[in-house]
């Protein structure tokens, strides 16, 4: 029976899932310090999905597109862990770009989630909503920047 996608994963499911021997994570967790499973009792892990995923995409910048160990500590730095969870996911940040430039336009609320239902049309209610709060904290970000650059 397969877990739920919310599910906290063991080391050892989180492995499999990610084609990946154990010790590799356990080495990760050494090298990226945003990678941080619960401990329990005994020392036993247990992956977030928000983890396995950012697990997912430090995978795909390591071993298929080449980069070192340095060079993906660099994109965890300067782009975050939200990039590398999309580069995991397969799904360039510029995609973001269309509906972070439809919500400015729109400004209140509904048309914010008028512009996420018209550019997601697949998604399920849950991750459309989530799409939006994340699309409303990408908006104060930006406000927030460019109040900065003003002073």
């Amino acid at each position: 029976m397969d877990k739920s996608p919310d599910a906290f994963r063991t080391i050892s499911e989180a492995a499999e899932e990610l084609d990946l021997p154990q010790h590799v994570l356990r080495f990760w967790e050494t090298r990226f310090a945003t990678i941080k499973p619960l401990k329990r009792g005994g020392g036993r892990r247990y992956y977030r999905p928000e983890d396995v995923l950012l697990l997912r995409g430090i995978r795909h910048l390591l071993y298929d597109q080449g980069f070192t160990i340095k060079g993906v500590q660099r994109i965890l730095k300067d782009q975050g862990s939200r990039y590398v969870i999309a580069v995991g996911e397969g799904r360039p940040v510029e995609e973001l770009l269309p509906l972070i430039e439809m919500a400015e336009e729109a400004g209140d609320e509904a048309e914010i989630e008028e512009a996420v239902m018209h550019a997601s049309p697949a998604l399920d209610r849950e991750s459309r909503d989530k799409l939006s709060d994340v699309l409303r904290e990408l908006l104060e970000c930006k406000r927030i920047l460019e109040r900065a650059r003003e002073t």
